[in-house]
């Protein structure tokens, strides 16, 4: 409640204030369905598990009483079975950053009640879906030894795929996400004319980088690893997985320029139980202090547009959606992979085996 001029409060405020607990303390709490004994979470588990549950779950616990119980890893074909059963055992997932479009299609999301979840700062790509909540992004980013090339490491895709200019080992992810795009990009396309992907031209481009690819990356912590323990010089990797590292002052660094930002993406399945509540907690994880706090964190902008006054100065640069950073990336199109994902893994897998 805010008091007017000369510390005096003024009715309006008064009559404001008792209007805002008429409705904590009366009919619309009231309203409220019974508490379930627990919320279940299915998510990617780790670092991000600890950094959720530091940024909202425990308040969450704290503010309503119900246990929050989180289980991993993501897994879209369980997500289905369970939705397809009727048998839902989680209240809230994740899902893969490319797969929004392709549970919203296949009926596998409950809508976001936006009543009750406030998506109107999110950044345009955070609240563009319908069944989809996004409160944080991540960006597929070229990280690489600063030892290794004390010169000055690659500026771009071009310069990852110049084994002359910046020799030594590397590795890309075992997945035609986000290789199409760097492929393309490397051959010299522009990034707002990457969609739709030429795919020949972009399978033709990997055949060039393909010999010089000494691992194929499969899980998230691999490629900081293999950076860490000098295995590889260049990697692709998800750029919260070097965010600590690097403030550590280990001797890497991430390269921006063709980054392919993705939302960090949750969805209440279709059919689950205790919808209301689970919106609760998405709501508070909209919250731009709370979002600020994950960043910090985990390294992933919050999508909030007002988290980044709570996120302190050392920080923003190695952040996603800092604008200097963003300025630089794409996002990936989603739409675009959910018509072509299926047959674009086939297509990799068969260019895999080829090589073999």
């Amino acid at each position: 409640m805010k008091k007017e001029k000369g510390m005096r409060i003024g009715r309006r405020a008064v009559l404001a204030g008792a209007a805002a607990v008429a409705l904590a303390t009366g009919p619309a709490a009231a309203q409220e369905p019974p508490k379930p004994r627990q919320i279940v979470i299915n998510a990617s588990g780790g670092a991000q598990a600890a950094s959720l549950r530091q940024s909202y779950w425990a308040d969450f616990e704290k503010q309503t009483g119900i246990k929050v119980v989180d289980t991993s890893p993501v897994d879209f074909g369980k997500l289905r079975a369970m939705v397809e059963s009727g048998n839902i055992a989680w209240n809230i997932t994740e899902i893969g950053g490319q797969d929004g479009y392709r549970v919203t299609q296949m009926g596998l999301a409950e809508k976001i009640d936006d009543t009750i979840v406030d998506r109107s700062k999110f950044v345009p790509a955070a609240k563009a879906m319908t069944h989809v909540f996004s409160p944080s992004s991540y960006s597929t980013v070229i990280a690489y030894r600063t030892d290794a090339f004390p010169k000055g490491g690659p500026k771009n895709w071009a310069d990852f795929w110049d084994v002359k200019k910046f020799p030594g080992p590397r590795s890309l992810r075992n997945h035609p996400v986000d290789n199409l795009e760097a492929a393309l990009m490397a051959d010299g396309v522009a990034k707002d004319k990457l969609y739709p992907l030429d795919v020949d031209r972009a399978f033709k481009k990997l055949d060039e980088i393909y010999p010089h690819i000494s691992v194929w990356w499969t899980t998230g912590q691999q490629p900081a690893q293999m950076l860490i323990d000098k295995e590889v010089v260049l990697a692709t990797g998800w750029n919260g997985r070097f965010y600590g590292l690097i403030l550590e002052k280990a001797p890497l660094a991430i390269e921006w320029e063709g980054g392919i930002l993705k939302s960090g993406s949750w969805i209440v399945p279709k059919g689950a139980k205790d919808q209301y509540w689970s919106f609760k907690l998405l709501a508070m994880m909209a919250d731009p202090e709370r979002q600020a706090a994950n960043a910090m964190r985990l390294g992933y902008s919050g999508t909030n547009t007002l988290s980044e006054q709570y996120v302190t100065a050392d920080k923003k640069p190695h952040l996603p959606l800092e604008p200097t950073n963003l300025a630089k990336q794409i996002w990936l199109d989603q739409e675009w992979w959910t018509k072509n994902g299926q047959a674009m893994a086939e297509r990799w897998n068969k260019w895999m085996l080829s090589k073999q």
